[in-house]
């Protein structure tokens, strides 16, 4: 279970490397606004925006290496714990506020996960 649980982590963080990109580098790019259902002109005048919540998944991805980094198992756990479901969470309030599609693209995976990890250390 250890092993499944620290890929479904990894997945997760890299998931959230991949949003990085698409919100800090890509914005204005047909794939970004395809992905985030945005017109060209609604991409221009929200980058910034997009760039700030694109930094945002990034500390997502860094909490959840750090977690699996950490040489302290226990803290370890809690941290992929802790960032796990800040993801959740934020899957959940994105499927209400913006696209229900959200709550399976970003949450589904972090909800596997937090069942994996905490299986893992039990």
């Amino acid at each position: 279970m250890m092993i499944l649980s620290t890929i479904l982590v990894a997945l997760v963080a890299l998931e959230h490397v991949y949003i990085l990109v698409l919100e800090m580098f890509m914005w204005t790019t047909p794939r970004a606004q395809k992905a985030f259902g945005t017109t060209s002109q609604l991409a221009r005048d929200t980058k910034s925006l997009a760039a700030n919540q694109g930094l945002y998944n990034g500390f997502l991805a860094a909490g959840l290496a750090w977690g699996l980094l950490h040489p302290n198992g226990t803290f370890g756990f809690q941290l992929q714990l802790f960032f796990l479901i800040c993801v959740g969470v934020a899957a959940v309030y994105g499927s209400i506020t913006a696209k229900k599609s959200i709550l399976f693209v970003q949450g589904l995976p972090a909800f596997a996960a937090i069942l994996a990890v905490v299986l893992a250390n039990l």
